[in-house]
């Protein structure tokens, strides 16, 4: 399926699509140093988060679709170094608004990330 939205995100940063379906999405990232927080090469949350919420928009896959809240957890720590995997699903379908499951995994196949995403296409790009 073609990515109708968010064409212009860095893979380098937010992740690069490795599926799109209707109401589906994966996404992976690969985790690099500029990631880390620290020593420990603990990675920011706000790139996990990212991850996620760019799977939940190609979930939806609408050009003008925009994030306008989410409830989320950080369940395990995320490495540089590490291989993440995205996956987002349209739980509700409630016509301009969507709720999106997301889940991201480490390379073991844990689950470091799950939140829900209030997902809104609106009637035209929010910057116009």
């Amino acid at each position: 399926m073609e990515q109708r939205t968010h064409r212009l995100t860095s893979e380098r940063l937010v992740g690069r699509p490795l599926k799109i379906e209707p109401g589906k999405a994966e996404v992976g990232l690969l985790t690099t140093e500029e990631m880390a927080v620290d020593e420990y090469g603990l990675v920011h949350g706000g790139f996990t988060f990212g991850l996620a919420d760019y799977a939940a928009m190609l979930a939806v896959n609408e050009p003008t679709v925009v994030l306008g809240k989410a409830e989320v957890k950080f369940l395990k720590p995320v490495r540089v170094g590490e291989r993440l995997i995205a996956k987002a699903e349209v739980l509700e379908d409630l016509g301009r608004k969507k709720l999106v499951k997301a889940e991201v995994f480490n390379e073991k196949n844990e689950r470091v990330f799950e939140g829900t995403f209030h997902c809104y296409v609106l009637e035209k790009h929010v910057l116009e």
